[in-house]
This record gives C-alpha cells, structure tokens and sequence, in this order.
C-alpha cells in the first residue's frame, strides 16, 4: 500500500519512569543514574520530566534497551527490588516527534 510510511518515517514516543524498591523515600541519585545512562543510547532523544522521562526513537528496540540499561544502572547502585513503568505510542499513520505533539498543543 502506497499510503503507509516505510520504516524510518515511524517515531516511536514513550514514557518510562523507573522506581527502586526499599531504598527510602529520596530516589535522586538513581533516577540520575538511569538518566545518565540513556546519553550512552545512539538514536535515543529524551526529556526529563519531575514525573517521567520521555522517550523518543525512531527504532523500538532502543526505546527497550533504555528501559535495560536504566534498570542495570539502578542495580549496580545497589537496588535490590526495581519497579518500572513503560508506556509506548507508535503513530503509524504519520511521522510525529515528541516536539511536534507539544507545538500542536500550543497551536491549538
């Protein structure tokens, strides 16, 4: 079908937060931790929420391997218990990025 995007054109935007388990009620060193961690993923934007971060790829895998790598990075801190959260949206129909969907927003 001539209409559907190919591959490359399709972003794949998520939300992930990540959240040690028994480690008290400050959890900043190991959200920096992860966070460092995702700056090593080549083709992986991200922002930095209070709540989330959000992600952005055109590829799925690397949307997954920053969940791995943030959970890895939690752990080598010492976590012994790890919950994240991972929510995905993969517009199929047309290319949009994470600013693209804030802009219309704004435009609205």
């Amino acid at each position: 079908m001539e209409n559907l995007l190919t591959r490359k054109q399709v972003v794949t935007i998520a939300e992930f937060s990540i959240h040690p388990i028994g480690s008290g009620t400050s959890v900043g060193r190991y959200v920096k931790a992860a966070i460092r961690s995702l700056a090593k993923i080549e083709g992986l934007q991200y922002q930095v929420t209070p709540m989330a971060t959000v992600l952005e790829s055109p590829e799925l895998t690397k949307i997954l391997q920053a969940v791995e790598v943030s959970h890895a990075a939690v752990r080598r801190l010492g976590a012994k218990r790890i919950s994240s959260t991972l929510r995905i949206d993969q517009r199929l129909d047309k290319p949009r990025t994470m600013g693209d969907k804030v802009t219309s927003l704004k435009l609205r």
